[in-house]
């Protein structure tokens, strides 16, 4: 039987890598760190792509917010973190299966490229790097810790041990950041990714591409999915109505996000098959330019997300250093000792400072975890 299985396996993996485009990545091309006996039914992407799935890390986007910070806890049909994954995966595999590009690298990506993200979203982001900053260990990026969470805090520290192209596509994201067309670095090393990391802690921009098309696809896809759900989650939560989208991006690129989403994809893939690069026209990604613009001022500052914000920046900086003084003085009751710390290896507990720890802890925090630990630090029960 296990020969049998064997063939089969091999058969139908040689198949899918024939009927790949000339311009995808090959599964045989990818490497890993730490070298292991390759897997006979699953593809090295397929494997990190399951390794993935079925991380604590994973599982944790579901209680992670989007864009509106609270709003899950009454509402739970405003978009959450594992929704916005699902589009972004369902919407970079689209445009990879017409590209003939390599869709079990696009899956493993997508579905791994916001582990990093901690409570509520960007605002939380913000928050967290502050004290971060203060702490002396550098900015705090959400891709940077999606890549930190699959390389060091998953599997009680040991990491998943996934590919270098999968790993460089994680923290190759970056769906704030407008680009009309995305060409791979394909060059890059291990020590890029290293000194990438170093300077983005240190607040420097930098120009930063996938290394595969594959990654570049997802990445584009990561714009496409958000900018059209915000508009419609933020309908939802009455801080904008229809009629008030402008009217120009409405007339070009649609009014509802299925429109919306439809526009861009066809963009891309008009413009990017066969070629060595992911684009929209010039046209749609102005248009796209505009209305990110849009979103901007009518969504994300709105007074009533600013408001949001203000509990978040208030709260983070009180439970940073919470979690601080409960390492110093080794108060094994605290949550980080009990939920985090006493789960990670000794490699894990030696390579970081308490700092960094804190970051990590609060960084794999659900909003609802959050608001728990804040109530309890701040609100102690007392019987």
């Amino acid at each position: 039987m296990n020969n049998k299985l064997d063939t089969i396996f091999t058969e139908i993996k040689a198949r899918h890598d024939a009927l790949l485009g000339a311009k995808a990545f090959h599964d045989q091309k990818a490497w890993r760190i730490k070298d292991e006996e390759q897997d006979l039914m699953r593809s090295r992407f397929a494997v990190d792509r399951d390794r993935i799935l079925y991380s604590g890390a994973y599982r944790r986007y579901h209680g992670k917010t989007q864009v509106f910070s609270f709003t899950n806890l009454i509402d739970e049909e405003m978009t959450n973190r594992n929704l916005h994954i699902a589009y972004v995966s369902q919407i970079s595999r689209t445009i990879g299966k017409y590209l003939g590009l390599n869709t079990e690298l696009i899956e493993a990506i997508a579905l791994g490229h916001d582990l990093g993200h901690c409570p509520f979203g960007h605002d939380g982001e913000k928050a967290l790097s502050e004290s971060c900053i203060e702490a002396g260990i550098g900015h705090f990026h959400h891709n940077i810790e999606s890549l930190h969470i699959v390389d060091h805090i998953s599997s009680r520290g040991e990491g998943l041990n996934l590919t270098f192209q999968v790993r460089d596509g994680i923290i190759s994201h970056d769906g704030e950041v407008h680009n009309t067309q995305l060409k791979p670095k394909e060059d890059k090393s291990e020590a890029d990714i290293q000194a990438y990391i170093a300077a983005k802690k240190l607040g420097n921009k930098v120009s930063w591409m996938p290394a595969t098309l594959e990654g570049c696809v997802v990445r584009i896809a990561d714009t496409i999915a958000y900018i059209g759900q915000d508009i419609e989650d933020a309908i939802r939560y009455n801080i904008l109505r229809r009629e008030e989208l402008p009217k120009e991006q409405v007339a070009y690129l649609g009014n509802r996000n299925s429109q919306i989403i439809d526009t861009l994809v066809r963009s891309v893939i008009a413009n990017s098959l066969d070629q060595d690069f992911i684009a929209f026209d010039e046209e749609t990604s102005n248009q796209l330019l505009e209305l990110k613009k849009f979103n901007y001022r009518r969504i994300y500052t709105d007074e009533n997300v600013k408001e949001s914000n203000a509990i978040i920046y208030r709260t983070m900086r009180i439970m940073f250093e919470k979690y601080l003084e409960d390492i110093k003085v080794k108060n094994m009751d605290s949550k980080i000792f009990k939920h985090f710390l006493n789960h990670k290896n000794e490699e894990y507990l030696k390579s970081f400072c308490p700092a960094e720890q804190v970051r990590d802890y609060i960084a794999t925090m659900t909003d609802r975890y959050y608001n728990e630990e804040v109530k309890a630090y701040m609100l102690p029960w007392r019987g």
